[in-house]
């Protein structure tokens, strides 16, 4: 195999792998997202599955669960991020968070990101619980 069709073979099972892991995380709602950039960044929907999923998501020293709760953080300490907030409360609840848990990961990053994205975040979260009928959440 000469050096161009090993990188790309590579390429191509850095890709596949990340898409496995995406499906297993994000199910649909990720791969809607690396779906709609095809036609726009095709190399953006490539690094989102080969490297965002294929390197760091299937990285053994985090559970899913445990990137799904820094991610829910992160996603609400930048603000602005309701889509990706929604695309990840899923896939929060896909590797088995509960809403509970979820709702009171957004109430903890009230304390370090301010009310305003925590209310976001929070919206975002009520948004995914009720398309799956998860609704009403009762934190206690």
């Amino acid at each position: 195999m000469t050096g161009d069709n090993a990188d790309a073979r590579m390429r191509r099972d850095r890709f596949e792998r990340g898409m496995e892991v995406l499906a297993r995380i994000d199910g649909e709602a990720g791969e809607r997202v690396v779906s709609a950039l095809s036609d726009v960044s095709p190399e953006l929907a490539h690094q989102i599955a080969a490297w965002g999923f294929g390197e760091i998501y299937s990285r053994p020293a985090l559970l899913p669960r445990e990137r799904q709760l820094v991610t829910l953080g992160m996603l609400t300490a930048l603000g602005g991020c309701e889509p990706q907030l929604e695309v990840h409360v899923n896939a929060a609840l896909n590797v088995g968070l509960t809403p509970e848990q979820i709702v009171e990961a957004l109430l903890h990053a009230a304390a370090y990101c301010g009310f305003p994205k925590a209310i976001n975040a929070t919206f975002a979260a009520k948004r995914v619980f009720a398309e799956r009928g998860l609704l009403p959440v009762h934190d206690g």
